[in-house]
């Protein structure tokens, strides 16, 4: 729900600092991405002896990452740059050791980088120890690459699990500094990305005012809709340093949105791509899908099938769900149910509540419903792209947010509350009628949108007793919703984050105050119990025996690269038939 055109409407090297040291401690800073970059003496000493003269110059200038950990195993990945117009493979060497000194190597072999792949490698370390802390790193002929750290997941008894979680990070917009900030923590068992990792508008498009004054102008400067267009945009992503060390110090467990496809992606197409100027959708989104698995620490089978879960031991079960590509239906549309009168309740609530429609599709929701089932950890959280909460406002205000010049803005319909309130008689025949209009789902590409399928999800966590927290991204805002079913039965909580870099409310509504706006949300909506409608940052999700707890960190600026950082708000909630469901402070 990103672009001005939208249907719808609106780790780390060192200990972590308190944000008056990450604004001023620079030498920190540098040092995290000197380690990041492989600047440090460790980081560039050969696997082996440097070849001849006649050897291909080549470079690593993408980084390394991990990825998809398991107790066993991980994903280790890098890209080899090779001289401009070489289309030779590349021989790659690449070792994981215990220790950062290398002294101790547990795991090595070869790979090859081909052009069939983008010169992109990914290696699948196993016969590793669970919870374990590994680095790694790379050669090709004289290069070396960074260095990186990774860990392999826990078994049996775990007291505790640590996850970092980030959505939506547009590079035109400005600095990732939210990457940055995490990339200085010591203490995470691995990032968890929920989408939009990457944006496919053409230069000058979706949130690039300070594009050219910040240097972050896209590669290519076209919408991207080819295989060569979308590795490259992954390749001008990837050089940006704050990502590079946020990959460099854990492992990342991602899922796509609909932005590294194109916005508003469903199973058969997508709002920003005309079949009749920009060719096969289908071809488009299989260019997508490859380019992502190429360039992602991802462990994949069949490219388009990229749900999958992951146990930390007996603590916690996280299902990363595909709520976007695989089994979506076509979005609906308010304009089909606007009339002269307002919104037709009655039509669109039938449309909204079918029990046929699907977003997550048949097969997939089978497969959460046996992993749920088999699952004994204390949590199941589901890792996943949209809102799940039920987040409907009065259509007056949302005819407002789609555009200003219809319905009414906050401010008015809260003094229409208040008139109605205080002298009621007074209310003419026009304020009767814009407080009698229902309250609908603000987002229709959300949960909110497909609301049989989300009566199946809960309706699956309640029956098996389970322990529920949904992540979510997409919004560029923060949240946190008590989950109910339609019964009203407590059943689970969503903790949802911000994003790393692109705009939430505060641009679409400039004239809303962000803190009223976030608190007549919380008004309007009961089962919502925090919000921000206006900052960049990232959710620390911190899971127990005994609870789950949400830690909100935002920094103050993403133009420049001296910024601070906070932890705005935190909330847990408990573990146990009584806590279930209910949002509680931490």
């Amino acid at each position: 729900m990103h672009s001005p055109h939208d249907k719808k409407p609106l780790t780390n090297l060192l200990q972590p600092a308190t944000a008056t040291e990450a604004a001023t401690d620079t030498g920190r800073r540098r040092f995290v991405r000197q380690m990041a970059w492989g600047a440090t003496a460790l980081g560039t000493l050969p696997l082996a002896a440097c070849g001849g003269g006649d050897d291909p110059e080549v470079r690593f200038v993408h980084g390394v990452a991990s990825g998809d950990p398991l107790s066993d195993r991980v994903i280790l990945w890098t890209r080899v740059t090779p001289a401009a117009g070489a289309t030779a493979d590349i021989p790659v060497q690449w070792e994981l050791a215990s220790d950062a000194a290398f002294t101790t190597v547990v795991a090595k072999g070869q790979a090859t980088a081909t052009a069939a792949r983008d010169f992109t490698v990914k290696v699948d370390a196993t016969g590793l120890k669970p919870a374990t802390a590994y680095h790694y790193r790379f050669t090709a002929y004289a290069a070396s690459s960074p260095l990186g750290r990774t860990r392999t997941l826990p078994t049996g008894s775990v007291a505790q699990v640590r996850l970092a979680v980030f959505s939506c990070a547009n590079y035109p917009a400005g600095y990732f500094n939210v990457y940055a900030e995490a990339a200085r923590r010591s203490d995470l068992d691995a990032t968890v990305h929920l989408g939009d990792y990457l944006y496919e508008y053409a230069r000058g498009g979706y949130a690039s005012a300070n594009a050219e004054q910040l240097g972050r102008l896209v590669q290519p400067a076209g919408e991207i809709l080819s295989l060569a267009d979308y590795r490259a945009r992954h390749a001008q992503y990837r050089t940006d340093p704050d990502l590079q060390a946020l990959h460099a110090v854990a492992p990342m467990i991602a899922i796509w949105d609909d932005h590294e496809i194109a916005n508003d992606t469903w199973a058969n197409g997508a709002e920003n791509h005309q079949s009749a100027t920009e060719g096969s959708f289908a071809t488009r989104k299989a260019a997508a899908m490859q380019a992502y698995h190429e360039w992602m620490p991802t462990r994949n089978a069949q490219p388009e099938l990229i749900y999958r879960s992951f146990q930390f031991g007996d603590l916690v079960a996280l299902h990363m769900l595909d709520t976007r590509a695989i089994g979506r239906e076509e979005q609906l549309d308010y304009n089909n149910y606007i009339t002269a009168s307002g919104i037709d309740a009655a039509g669109f609530t039938a449309a909204v509540g079918n029990p046929a429609r699907q977003l997550m599709g048949s097969t997939q929701t089978q497969w959460l419903q046996q992993q749920m089932a088999a699952s004994s950890a204390t949590w199941q959280v589901l890792g996943q792209q949209v809102l799940m909460g039920r987040m409907n406002v009065p259509a007056p205000l949302l005819l407002h947010f789609n555009n200003p010049a219809t319905g009414v803005s906050l401010s008015q319909y809260s003094a229409l509350v208040a008139k109605a309130q205080t002298a009621p008689a007074t209310l003419t025949p026009a304020e009767q009628a814009i407080l009698a209009q229902p309250s609908i789902p603000y987002n229709l590409d959300a949960w909110d949108g497909y609301q049989a399928a989300r009566e199946t999800v809960l309706g699956t966590a309640r029956s098996l007793g389970k322990n529920l927290v949904v992540l979510s991204g997409d919004t560029h805002n923060a949240w946190a919703n008590e989950l109910a079913d339609m019964n009203g039965n407590a059943v689970g909580v969503e903790f949802a984050t911000s994003s790393v870099s692109s705009p939430g409310f505060e641009e679409y509504l400039p004239k809303e105050n962000p803190a009223m706006l976030a608190g007549a949300f919380q008004q309007l909506i009961k089962t919502l119990k925090y919000c921000d409608t206006a900052r960049r940052g990232y959710m620390l999700l911190t899971a127990t025996a005994t609870e789950c707890r949400a830690d909100w960190v935002y920094v103050n600026t993403i133009t420049s690269r001296n910024y601070t950082a906070s932890t705005d708000k935190s909330l847990k909630v408990l573990a146990g038939a009584s806590g279930r469901g209910h949002i509680v402070a931490a």
